[in-house]
């Protein structure tokens, strides 16, 4: 994934006509033109995911696999295109290396809690970094107390960037896991995923990557990559919510135990013993949720049919506008300035609380988060409790980034 080499070939990129893709941006919020800003919480949705998810439901909703009829065929093979399409949009080797969750927190719960069944052991180490979302540091601490193995913190610097010389020597005979964000939801910042991978390798260690911040703001190739997992959320790639991907190598996947057990996972039952189900249907238990898997296809329709390089270039643009505008004004504190960064401007302004903050802008039509953003151990390692999150995506526009600095030039008067 790369924001840099993209930028000087950006030549065809309409955010114009990108922006008209979205109904939802067509509005006003307390008398104000909508400036969404809260992308790393979750992205807007074209119309053509919209229309995929009703034509679903008008037209062929149906339950997927061993239906005998008509509606359950068309419903099937949408279900089973809309994987192919997540197998290509990441370049996956097989289409049953993906397997559909809930989303990013699921797929890392199930990750987890099967190596803690089948693989982790009393000693193991388990390496996750300083910048975590709690999704990605809760299940590991479960899975740690479940096997007896021991989570390591790999430390950040003052920038919010990895400290790779401090991650190389914590991996150890000991080292099983190693589980990372490919880019932080609080700072921004966009790990050395690649290295991270082939030094875990050096000592067998499993690798798990966290792309849900990643995904919708870049290329992502996970055989290039070389990891054993890599997961995300389809609400973040202009998909609806509830739907996610745990892509995993296909001989981790067939070592893996099933995180949940019921129907669909199962070859066969009787009263005394089950058998599990081929890949990927052994870790999908139930009905799975086949409108998101066809709106996260349609979305991926939408991403590859836009200019994707230009969209990463305008988004640098946004996000170098945006530090400029930043260290124009005094009493602003940037936390994330890592030299590799997507477009996540994370801030205080002096000494007013976020959420004050946060509640002036949305006065002025403009979404922002505040909080901890679901990363306490950071915001602790910080000495903060919180900041304000403007993040932003590719139908956002300068104009609105000046927007913000504006309105926060007006907040500053009222606090």
């Amino acid at each position: 994934m790369s924001s840099i080499d993209a930028v000087e070939q950006d030549n065809t990129f309409n955010i114009a006509k990108v922006r008209q893709d979205f109904p939802i941006l067509d509005q006003k919020v307390k008398g104000k033109p909508l400036i969404y800003l809260d992308n790393a919480a979750t992205t807007q949705k074209p119309q053509i995911v919209i229309d995929a998810i009703s034509q679903f439901y008008n037209m062929n909703n149906a339950n997927v696999h061993r239906g005998a009829h008509t509606l359950s065929d068309n419903a099937t093979e949408l279900f089973e295109n809309a994987r192919s399409k997540v197998q290509g949009f990441i370049n996956a080797k097989h289409a049953h290396e993906i397997v559909w969750t809930r989303g990013t927190t699921e797929a890392i719960n199930t990750i987890a809690s099967g190596l803690a069944q089948s693989f982790l052991k009393p000693g193991d180490e388990i390496i996750i970094s300083a910048m975590e979302h709690h999704a990605n540091i809760v299940p590991w601490q479960v899975a740690a107390k479940r096997s007896g193995a021991k989570l390591v913190v790999a430390p950040i610097n003052e920038k919010g960037e990895l400290n790779f010389s401090i991650y190389k020597t914590l991996l150890n005979k000991n080292t099983a896991v190693v589980a990372m964000t490919h880019v932080s939801n609080t700072l921004g910042t966009i790990n050395q995923v690649k290295e991270i991978v082939q030094f875990a390798q050096q000592v067998n260690a499993i690798t798990v990557i966290d792309g849900a911040q990643a995904i919708g703001h870049g290329f992502v190739d996970v055989q290039d990559l070389n990891c054993d997992f890599y997961v995300f959320s389809g609400h973040k790639l202009f998909g609806p919510t509830g739907i996610g991907v745990l892509y995993g190598k296909e001989v981790q996947l067939e070592q893996l135990p099933p995180f949940q057990t019921g129907g669909e996972m199962i070859k066969t039952v009787t009263f005394q013993q089950a058998t599990w189900n081929e890949l990927p249907y052994k870790f999908e238990a139930g009905t799975p949720n086949i409108a998101g898997a066809i709106g996260l296809a349609a979305a991926i329709d939408y991403v590859n049919s836009i200019d994707r390089v230009g969209a990463i270039a305008h988004e640098q643009r946004l996000t170098n506008y945006c530090s400029e505008l930043a260290n124009s004004m005094d009493d602003i504190h940037i936390y994330g300035t890592a030299e590799n960064k997507t477009a996540i401007f994370s801030f205080l302004m002096g000494d007013a609380h976020p959420s004050d903050v946060g509640t002036l802008l949305n006065q002025q039509g403009i979404a922002v988060r505040t909080g901890h953003h679901c990363t306490m151990p950071l915001m602790n390692e910080l000495g903060i409790s919180g900041t304000v999150r403007a993040s932003f995506s590719m139908y956002n526009t300068e104009e609105e980034v000046a927007m913000l600095f504006a309105a926060l030039t007006k907040v500053r008067t009222f606090l």
